[in-house]
């Protein structure tokens, strides 16, 4: 089966097949990468001794499930209270301990691993970056880098 596309291009069922399982594979790295991001932060917080918790899709505000998903927070760790002792520097490296997931990549840059995406395998590739998309801290987490004092006032 070949389907004709504007200017002169074709898609073979071989390459839509193809095209397919790649979306599905980043579909894939992408929800267990925010889960590891997520649980990167809540480690960092339990072994510092700040009980927390990871709530899936909060602040959904009456937008339906899909809608809160594409648009809106995928996930949030909150501490359920912080101690009176409770250092910034922690919050600073737990907001940063997404970075951790990039570890592969650093292992493959000093030659210890080998490249997954040598071969041009496109499933391969986007679950790759899919991977390390999730290793990026998010903006909320960079807040919490740079005012880690005022987050700890507001408890």
């Amino acid at each position: 089966m070949v389907l004709d596309l504007s200017g002169g291009a074709t898609l073979t069922a071989g390459a839509a097949l193809e095209l397919v399982v790649a979306v599905a594979a980043l579909c894939l790295a992408v929800g267990v990468g925010t889960v590891a991001h997520e649980f990167a932060h809540a480690a960092v917080l339990s072994l510092g001794g700040v009980p927390c918790e990871v709530n899936w899709l909060p602040e959904r505000g009456g937008a339906t499930l899909l809608r809160a998903g594409a648009l809106g927070t995928w996930a949030a760790v909150t501490p359920r209270r912080l101690p009176d002792d409770t250092s910034p520097w922690l919050l600073r490296v737990a907001a940063l301990a997404p970075l951790t997931l990039a570890a592969p990549g650093a292992l493959v840059l000093a030659g210890t691993l080998p490249d997954p995406t040598a071969a041009g395998e496109p499933a391969v590739v986007a679950a790759t970056l899919g991977w390390f998309a999730c290793a990026l801290p998010s903006p909320r987490d960079f807040s919490l880098v740079w005012y880690a004092e005022r987050a700890i006032d507001r408890q």
